[in-house]
């Protein structure tokens, strides 16, 4: 029976360190949280000093690589190049001299993209060097209005 007994204290000394190292890793979190809080508040400080049509300019910047990210997959996702085409366009196209210096290179990258779209789907559709007859959503009828407006 002393066996028992032995194992039972040691069943309850380990109990007694657990209790211990669960407040000393609840410490630990709070500390990585409190960190991960300041760090998110210091981005947020940096953000605000950045003008908005810089953040606005990168954001359009990544829809454009998103689309051709979607163009260039094996075979292109071209619904989703389109999602991200279109998205660029309200951008560049409804705010215009907004988008500061770069208003230019926006509307130039916006019209690379759509015409690569244009080229793609010709290309999966297996008339290279036609324009596809046009959806609602399709980024080659924007293309059009968007280099007729320019």
């Amino acid at each position: 029976m002393s066996d028992d007994s032995t194992l039972n204290e040691a069943a309850d000394d380990a109990a007694a360190g657990a209790d211990t190292d669960g407040a000393a890793e609840n410490g630990a979190d709070e500390t990585v949280i409190d960190e991960a809080e300041q760090a998110i508040e210091d981005v947020r400080m940096r953000l605000a000093e950045v003008p908005a049509e810089v953040v606005v300019t990168n954001h359009v910047m990544g829809l454009y690589e998103l689309a051709a990210i979607h163009l260039s997959a094996k075979p292109p996702n071209l619904s989703a190049a389109s999602l991200a085409i279109d998205a660029g366009g309200i951008l560049v196209d409804g705010l215009g001299d907004r988008l500061g210096p770069d208003t230019a290179t926006m509307r130039d990258a916006l019209s690379n993209i759509r015409m690569a779209f244009v080229s793609i789907k010709s290309a999966a559709n297996g008339t290279p060097g036609e324009a596809p007859d046009g959806g609602g959503d399709d980024p080659a009828v924007a293309d059009d209005d968007a280099l007729g407006a320019q």
